[in-house]
């Protein structure tokens, strides 16, 4: 049962239509592209001028939009190509990277994933689980700690420290949080192996293997993992399975149009 007041959820509601306004205003520029004036562009949402121009500072302001000189015409901002570009990116990922998993499970006969960046943090996004009766439980749509799976390790050694940084600070106040020394050395086995091991890190008794995938730019864009009981799987980083997981990993890069 909802304990909002009549003055309390007046405010909530606002910024919810402040948001829906503002998103379709995004849209009519990215419908209008490259450009429009402010007049065709509230003519095509369907709102007064001095609203849409009202909104349209903000969106300037934050970077999602942005204004030329010499034509006064707007258009959508790098910020907008940003999240744009990053939407595409993992759609492509997951799509060419299932194929690769899918082979990778059937010659490893382990549990197979994939995760990207997002929100929360690493999110599993794919799972290919193996052909047996007794598997691992990784479901797509899990958020894996950053310094406690062989995943985020990946993404904290690879993505900017920037985009990392809220989730580190958070993760790094837990009795065991690895050191900053320890960080760097994880960063320079990955640099030097393609690959990143751990054992019973996430969970007792289960070893992982974890390797980066780079698209245009050298930019991250996913892991691949491979996780399996300790008992059957080593995770060795010069092993068997590290070398498919590389060939794996490395395919997909460049697919994707970035170097392994």
């Amino acid at each position: 049962m909802s304990t909002d007041t009549p003055d309390s959820a007046a405010p909530r509601r606002q910024k919810v239509q402040s948001a829906e306004v503002g998103t379709e205003i995004l849209k009519g520029l990215a419908a209008l592209a490259p450009s429009t004036s402010l007049a065709r562009l509230a003519e095509h949402v369907g709102m007064p001028a001095a609203k849409v121009h009202r909104y349209l500072q903000a969106l300037l302001a934050s970077g999602f939009a942005e204004q030329d000189a010499s034509t006064n015409h707007y258009g959508l901002g790098p910020q907008a190509l940003y999240v744009g570009l990053a939407a595409i990116g993992r759609l492509d990922v997951v799509r060419v990277a299932v194929p690769q998993l899918a082979a990778l499970r059937d010659a490893l006969n382990e549990t197979c994933f994939l995760a990207v960046w997002a929100n929360h943090g690493p999110t599993v996004v794919h799972v290919e689980q193996p052909r047996r009766a007794v598997t691992l439980v990784t479901q797509v749509g899990s958020v894996l700690p950053l310094l406690g799976s062989s995943t985020g390790l990946v993404f904290q050694a690879c993505l900017g420290a920037a985009e990392t940084a809220a989730l580190r600070a958070v993760e790094q106040q837990a009795p065991g949080a690895p050191s900053v020394e320890q960080l760097q050395a994880q960063a320079a086995q990955l640099q030097r192996d393609g690959v990143l091991d751990v054992h019973g890190l996430l969970l007792p008794g289960v070893n992982a293997l974890s390797a980066p995938l780079f698209g245009i730019g050298g930019q991250l864009v996913g892991v691949l993992t491979v996780v399996g009981a300790a008992s059957g799987f080593a995770a060795e980083p010069q092993g068997p399975a590290a070398r498919q997981l590389q060939a794996a990993a490395r395919a997909i890069s460049e697919r994707m149009g970035g170097a392994f």
